[in-house]
């Protein structure tokens, strides 16, 4: 495509968005992220992405959500690079896997499996989906500093909701079923949509990324007949991603 001021999609231009975005599916959720902000100030509305710009700690930060799944991350985060936006942390949901992990819990990804579409464009199935190390140890330094009950671990991202939670009546169930399995056997703690496509677009990008998840409930725990509840309080997520992105500001401005 040819190269423009104002992004395509999310309809932003150069000083409308800072260097560290937070990157939420729902778009619904960048209001109540950017009240931790100081002065934000809605910047813009085009299909799934919604734009907030404020500052923390002086710095100018964005959030822009994403929508669903791993092709409309990738446009995000493609056009925010455009703009120079080097830092993202995901803050979204997941559902758990791992038996340990409740509703309510914060999951931080160390890794990503790659069941979904959009990575292979980008990158071999070889290359890992792994955050940046400097967010990933920013976002686990924020969940014990801020006292949230968290895990940290490998995350499973598929494009098909309901392929996860109807394998049965899929056509291909033969083999949504086999992997779930292997996922399990693995330790992966939890399944979500988008962290796989984003670890390796930032990758090819050459920028950070890592992720924090809001447990909303865990499946298998259902089916051991342990307790389960369902949780939409998103708020320990968004604490300990807004808390990452200080810490990584300060740091970044002690190496400066």
């Amino acid at each position: 495509m040819q190269e423009r001021e104002v992004q395509f999609h999310i309809q932003c231009g150069p000083g409308q968005v800072g260097k560290y975005c937070i990157l939420p599916g729902d778009p619904g959720r960048c209001q109540a992220i950017a009240q931790y902000f100081d002065d934000p100030v809605h910047v813009q509305t085009n299909r799934e992405y919604v734009t907030y710009t404020g500052t923390l700690l002086g710095e100018p930060v964005s959030v822009v959500s994403t929508g669903i799944g791993g092709p409309s991350a990738s446009i995000a985060m493609e056009e925010l690079c455009n703009l120079g936006v080097h830092t993202f942390v995901r803050v979204g949901t997941c559902g758990g896997i791992k038996l340990e992990v409740q509703s309510g819990d914060v999951v931080v990804a160390t890794g990503a499996v790659r069941m979904e579409g959009t990575s292979r464009e980008y990158a071999p199935i070889e290359y890992p989906a792994v955050p940046d190390y400097q967010v990933l140890t920013a976002l686990t330094a924020a969940a014990e500093r801020l006292g949230k009950s968290w895990k940290a671990g490998v995350v499973q991202c598929k494009d098909s909701f309901y392929g996860q939670h109807s394998p049965g009546r899929m056509p291909v169930s033969y083999e949504l079923e086999q992997k779930w399995e292997a996922w399990k056997r693995l330790g992966v703690l939890a399944s979500e949509m988008e962290s796989a496509a984003l670890f390796t677009v930032a990758a090819a990008r050459g920028v950070r990324c890592g992720s924090v998840f809001h447990v909303i409930w865990n499946q298998e725990r259902e089916k051991a007949g342990l307790d389960q509840k369902e949780s939409h309080d998103t708020s320990a997520a968004i604490q300990v991603g807004v808390e990452a992105v200080k810490l990584l500001i300060r740091q970044d401005r002690e190496r400066a």
